[in-house]
């Protein structure tokens, strides 16, 4: 089967840096969370108004968060291995979500490497 995959990982991940909530960006964009939260996942269209205004609430470039509006499709395939009903699934993954995850879980390793630091340094 297709999976459709059009939710803005980068604008998520910038968000979650800033510690913003979902709440504070919709009321910045002048909307309630429910039509953020469609932008978010990509059900409804970011206009490049908001892109703009988005940047400059984050403090970021456009670059930064911007991801296409199009669809992105992952092909899923699933493989049956013979073992006792048991399925193994193989994604087709593209390489831009990989690298994009790899850098949010290096900067979360980091962050919890400074915190254990800290935790020792005040035992």
């Amino acid at each position: 089967h297709i999976c459709n995959i059009m939710e803005k990982i980068m604008l998520i991940q910038v968000r979650n840096k800033k510690r913003l909530t979902q709440q504070q960006v919709a009321e910045h964009l002048c909307m309630d969370i429910s039509n953020y939260n469609r932008r978010k996942k990509g059900t409804s269209k970011i206009s490049n108004f908001e892109w703009e205004k988005l940047s400059k609430f984050f403090d970021v470039s456009v670059e930064d968060i911007y991801e296409s509006e199009e669809s992105i499709f992952i092909i899923c395939k699933d493989q049956s291995v013979g073992i006792v009903n048991g399925t193994n699934n193989v994604y087709t993954i593209p390489e831009f979500l990989l690298e994009s995850q790899k850098k949010y879980i290096q900067k979360l390793e980091k962050e919890i490497e400074t915190l254990k630091i800290r935790l020792n340094n005040t035992d």
